[in-house]
């Protein structure tokens, strides 16, 4: 997502293909995206910058996320047809003949799961996919989609600012073993030290809408921020990577976003991080659950979540 001018405009040259060179270069071998990013702008680049190392990594898309100018789903993208059209576009920006995880971005609200379900096990039979994902579901829903065809991954918001996951979602992951992949990991980049008030977000920044940047809530979210930071520097490691490591010591698969080739890097070096379990347990203390001021988005966002 980051890699499409999402949380502002994406510098010019080839600063983003850098960054996605530099992941596969470290040891990344998964690589997410989804069709909205960008209006197919992230697709695109991945599919021109990696056509050549397509045996190198997982390739995972989404579908399914449009929105109306009010910022609410646009009804039927759940629906079978939709499905193998959305993928048939998705495959032709990517320069390839299948992905391995196909995912449905938000839940259609007008379309019943097991329909969309029964569509992605037709192609996980046809071999266009090789499994298929749900991101920002409930569990309820994850269980009726289970039983219709077995659910590979589920995508969610998981950081020390976002641990609702951890009520419901985890544990029926592990019951029902779907991978379980933590999006925003460092907290929309409050946890990687680049943003320090709401003025740092360029215009047309996503998160200049979202409640955790406003004014009064920033500033508090900021502070938590620096005392992980703190944290961190006693280990002689990034914030970033105390949190990636952390994330993936409770058995999520972080996806962090970046632009530059030297995060890129650092980022895949939380990985062979062996940190003291202390450590972990220091870090939930300085945020506990809820401790993040604001609502993880703003009412139109909400509404498009499945809880």
């Amino acid at each position: 997502m980051t890699l499409a001018p999402v949380y502002g405009g994406v510098e010019e040259g080839d600063a983003a293909a850098d960054a996605l060179l530099a992941a596969l270069d470290a040891g990344v071998t998964f690589v997410d995206t989804a069709d909205i990013y960008g209006a197919g702008s992230s697709e695109t680049l991945i599919g021109r910058m990696l056509e050549k190392r397509r045996d190198e990594y997982v390739l995972a898309t989404k579908f399914g996320g449009n929105q109306d100018a009010n910022g609410i789903l646009v009804p039927g993208m759940g629906r079978p047809e939709y499905v193998r059209k959305a993928l048939d576009a998705s495959l032709s920006r990517l320069r390839t003949d299948h992905v391995d995880l196909y995912y449905l971005h938000r839940l259609d609200p007008s379309t019943p799961i097991e329909e969309t379900a029964g569509a992605l096990g037709d192609l996980v039979r046809a071999g266009k996919i090789g499994g298929y994902g749900l991101s920002e579901v409930s569990a309820r829903t994850l269980r009726r989609a289970h039983a219709v065809h077995p659910v590979t991954a589920l995508q969610t918001e998981y950081s020390p600012f976002q641990r609702a996951p951890e009520k419901e979602l985890i544990p029926a992951c592990a019951e029902l073993g779907v991978a379980f992949v933590a999006y925003s990991p460092l907290g929309r980049g409050l946890l990687g030290g680049q943003v320090r008030g709401f003025d740092d977000l360029e215009a047309g920044d996503w998160r200049r809408g979202n409640p955790r940047f406003q004014a009064g809530n920033v500033e508090r979210n900021v502070s938590l921020a620096d005392r992980v930071a703190t944290l961190a520097a006693e280990q002689g490691v990034t914030t970033a990577q105390l949190v990636l490591a952390w994330l993936i010591e409770r058995g999520a698969l972080p996806i962090p976003g970046t632009r530059k080739a030297a995060n890129a890097r650092a980022n895949a070096a939380a990985g062979d991080l062996a940190l003291d379990a202390s450590v972990f347990a220091r870090l939930e203390e300085i945020v506990p659950p809820d401790a993040a001021a604001g609502a993880q988005g703003n009412e139109s966002y909400l509404a498009n979540l499945d809880t």
